[in-house]
């Protein structure tokens, strides 16, 4: 039941988002931190994995210059550059994803094109097609044409050198160029300084690899690259910001009763939470309802007659809150009903913010997950949730049911 696990292998190590839906684990738990009978501390025991403001690594906007053919507005948080071919199918399939993405996310993310030029036989037609994108560029038509000449690459990779020339003043037409200016500018000064520039940047690259895809970092990407994928890459990153670096405070008396009221698109749900039994993840709820982290997120998981799972901004079921609680697990506490409310992990001593609901007895899970509350009114909002299984390596799913709020009421 995990959602995504193997995806995007180098985010486990850039953002450290690995919290999942629930599964079974052979790793031996750590040790739980012990709480002292009448001492209440001051901030939850965690593993903070989220570093403070001003310790990453410079973004890659930074690097992004005004020469740069760049779509999306100059200060989206999320930053794609894209180094690529023309003839290169793989380049014509990666622009294509990414550029869904980015008419997913419009005022998000910024997508930018360096050319990467190829050697040996297609090196005529790539050097003609970057000369077209240029000539393009300075009528204001750098996408369209590179749209254009990616879109229909294999109808002129068939074509001569010679005849790919003559074939390209007829797509600028097509583009509502002015042909004249387009094939004056094509021959011309600045665009020959600009493929010279260019070749001279790919002859001097060694181990060159096409495409080459960087995302808000200057390391290179190499995960996957489908859309449903990037797009989860772009969520994560977008949840960047309101993660948090240190422990959350420890908010509740144990020894008082707290109840969550969930407003969810469905209807209302009401939990009465475990604070003997679990003060730390209660705690730990609290205060990021009290953050507004649960303020309009998905259940992105809904398995009917199973559980649903939702605490993720992200969306993804991979974005946690920047640290991982400590496990408290009884033996008294089992997955015998429907209701009950726990946090979900990716194994021992890493669970954060996302949780799930039963919706039915669930003996597998027996100590493996934190239970922390129940249902008490609102199970049959929760079967009315729509339907929702992120599978690895499937398709780009719509979003879920929102959970639009969570109030807790002390009593």
């Amino acid at each position: 039941m995990k959602d995504r696990p193997f995806l995007l292998p180098l985010l486990l190590l850039l953002l450290a988002a690995c919290t999942a839906a629930p599964a079974a684990t052979d790793s031996a738990p750590l040790a739980t931190p012990t709480r002292s009978e009448g001492q209440r501390p001051e901030t939850i025991p965690c593993i903070v994995i989220n570093p403070p403001a001003g310790t990453d690594q410079p973004g890659l906007a930074a690097l992004i210059g005004p020469d740069d053919h760049a779509l999306g507005p100059e200060q989206a948080p999320v930053t794609l550059l894209l180094y690529a071919d023309y003839p290169c199918p793989g380049c014509a399939l990666l622009l294509s994803n990414l550029e869904q993405v980015r008419q997913a996310h419009p005022q998000e993310v910024r997508l930018v094109y360096r050319h990467f030029p190829l050697s040996g036989a297609s090196s005529d037609k790539s050097s003609l097609a970057i000369r077209a994108a240029e000539a393009a560029d300075l009528q204001g038509r750098f996408w369209e044409m590179t749209f254009l000449l990616f879109e229909r690459q294999p109808e002129w990779m068939t074509l001569t050198p010679a005849a790919f020339e003559a074939w390209l003043p007829v797509q600028a037409a097509g583009l509502g160029l002015d042909v004249a200016q387009f094939q004056a500018d094509f021959e011309g000064e600045t665009v020959q300084a600009r493929l010279e520039a260019i070749l001279a940047f790919a002859a001097g690259v060694q181990q060159p690899q096409r495409p080459m895809l960087f995302l808000n970092s200057p390391t290179p990407y190499a995960g996957l690259v489908d859309p449903a994928s990037l797009d989860a890459l772009v969520e994560l990153n977008l949840l960047q910001p309101h993660r948090f670096s240190a422990c959350p405070p420890m908010l509740i008396d144990p020894q008082r009763p707290y109840t969550a009221v969930l407003e969810t698109e469905r209807g209302q749900v009401t939990l009465l939470l475990h604070t003997d039994r679990a003060p730390f993840a209660v705690s730990n709820f609290i205060f990021l309802a009290r953050s507004g982290w649960y303020d309009g997120i998905p259940f992105y998981r809904v398995l009917p007659g199973a559980l649903v799972m939702s605490g993720d901004p992200s969306g993804t079921g991979m974005g946690n809150p920047g640290y991982f609680l400590y496990d408290e697990i009884t033996t008294d506490m089992r997955f015998d009903r429907a209701g009950l409310v726990a946090m979900a992990n990716n194994g021992p001593n890493t669970s954060g913010s996302q949780f799930f609901i039963t919706l039915a007895p669930a003996p597998a899970m027996n100590g493996l997950y934190t239970i922390f509350g129940e249902v008490v009114s609102g199970l049959d909002v929760l079967a009315r949730l729509t339907p929702r299984d992120p599978q690895p390596a499937g398709p780009w799913l719509p979003p879920g049911d929102l959970l639009l709020h969570v109030t807790i009421e002390e009593h």
